[in-house]
C-alpha cells in the first residue's frame, strides 16, 4: 500500500497521513512477526513448507521458489517504494531483465532499445535473444525521432530505457517515451538502478514496468546480489503483466534466496538519507573535476553543463551519486587514471 486513504477526510488532512519515502522504506512489508513479535522479518532460511492437508496450503507458501515470507516482504517494500501494484525480486539484475523479456516477447517480436543501455542488458539482446527470433532496434536516447521511426515498425512490441544511462549519465524523458510507446500499443520498461526510486519513480511518468539491479543502490552495502522488475497496472494480450511476471518467476526459478533479500530489504531502509548523500558527495566531485585541465568532459546530470541537465530537474528529485568523465590523452591517460585510483 503507497498512501493512505480516508475517503471522510478533507483532502488537506489526507496529504498529511501520507507516509513519505524513507517511512515506507522502512515499514512497508515490515509487519512484525506473528509468531514471535519480531520487529524485523525473520530469514526463513527453508525450501518446502508442511501442509496441513492435500492442496491447502499454510499461509500461502509451499516451496520458495513459489514464495518465500522474506522474500515477500521485500516484493511488498519494492512495490510500495515505486509505487506498483506488484514488485518480483530475482537472483541478480540480469535475471529481472531476462524475466520481464521472456514475459512479454515470443519469436519474430522487435524491441527498441535505448543505446546508451548497460552492457550487460545490451549482450542479453544482441547475443542471447537474438538467437531466438527476437530482434533489436536500437535509438538514441538524445534524438527522440530515432525512437518515432523504430515505432513503426509493427513488430515492436516493447521499449527498453535506462535513465539515467550507463556511463554517460543521460535523462530521458519518461513520460514522453510512455507517450510515444503506449501510441504504438508497445509497453515501457524503464531500468531505474542508476536513480533508484528514492530519487525517480517512473511508474508515475508513465512505464509500464520497472527494472532494478538490486546490488547497486538499493542492497547499498556491497554485499549481496540482486535484482528486481516492479510493475503497475498494465495489461498484455489480455492478461496482467503482473500475472505473467508471477508465472514467469515461478517457471523460471531465477528467484532471490532468503538471505538475498533480508540484505537487500535491509539495504533499502536507509536507502533514502545514502541517496541524500551520494547526491551531496557526487555534486562536490563534479564542480571539482570541471577545474581539472587534464579532465575533457564531466557527465553528471547535475552540472548545468550536462545536456540532461533539464529534464533532471523536471523528472528526478537529485541528480544521482554517480560522475563520469573523459580526460585528455586518449585511452592510454584513461587507462593511468583509472589504475591509479584507490577503493
Amino acid at each position: 500500500m503507497t498512501e493512505i486513504k480516508i475517503p471522510s477526510q478533507p483532502r488537506q488532512q489526507q496529504q498529511l497521513l501520507r507516509p513519505g519515502f524513507r517511512t515506507q522504506s522502512v515499514h512497508a512489508g515490515q509487519q512484525p512477526d506473528p509468531l514471535t513479535g519480531a520487529v524485523i522479518q525473520p530469514i526463513y532460511q527453508t525450501s518446502t513448507f508442511a501442509q496441513p492437508g492435500v492442496e491447502t496450503l499454510k499461509s500461502g507458501y509451499e516451496y520458495s521458489r513459489g514464495g518465500n515470507p522474506t522474500r515477500t516482504a521485500l516484493e511488498t517494500q519494492l512495490a510500495a517504494l515505486e509505487h506498483g501494484t506488484a514488485a518480483f525480486a530475482f537472483a541478480s539484475g540480469i535475471a529481472a531483465e531476462d524475466a520481464v523479456l521472456r514475459a512479454t516477447l515470443r519469436p519474430g517480436d522487435t524491441v527498441v532499445a535505448a543505446a546508451e543501455s548497460y552492457g550487460g542488458t545490451h549482450r542479453l539482446l544482441t547475443q542471447l535473444y537474438a538467437r531466438w527470433g527476437i530482434h533489436t532496434i536500437f535509438v538514441s536516447p538524445q534524438h527522440p525521432h530515432e525512437l518515432e521511426q523504430a515505432l513503426a515498425d509493427p513488430t515492436v512490441q516493447l521499449v527498453w530505457l535506462e535513465s539515467p544511462t550507463n556511463p554517460l549519465l543521460t535523462v530521458v524523458d519518461i513520460a514522453a517515451w510512455a507517450e510515444r510507446a503506449h501510441a504504438h500499443n508497445a509497453l515501457l520498461v524503464v531500468d531505474n538502478t542508476f536513480a533508484s526510486p528514492a530519487l525517480q519513480t517512473p511508474l508515475q511518468l508513465g512505464a509500464d514496468a520497472v527494472v532494478h539491479s538490486t546490488t547497486k543502490y538499493i542492497g547499498g552495502h556491497s554485499d549481496v546480489l540482486g535484482g528486481a522488475v516492479v510493475v503497475a497496472d498494465a495489461v498484455w494480450e489480455d492478461v496482467p503483466l503482473a500475472e505473467r511476471l508471477e508465472f514467469q518467476q515461478f517457471a523460471g526459478g531465477a528467484v532471490a534466496g532468503p538471505q538475498d533479500a533480508f540484505l537487500t530489504s535491509r539495504g533499502l531502509k536507509t536507502l533514502g538519507v545514502r541517496m541524500r548523500q551520494h547526491c551531496e558527495n557526487a555534486g562536490i566531485i563534479a564542480e571539482w573535476l570541471t577545474s581539472r585541465a587534464v579532465i575533457k568532459n564531466v557527465f553528471y546530470p547535475g552540472l548545468a553543463s550536462h545536456p540532461s541537465h533539464s529534464i533532471a530537474r523536471q523528472q528526478m528529485s537529485g541528480f544521482g551519486g554517480v560522475v563520469s568523465f573523459q580526460v585528455h590523452g586518449g585511452e592510454a591517460a584513461a587507462r593511468r587514471v583509472a589504475e591509479g585510483t584507490e577503493t
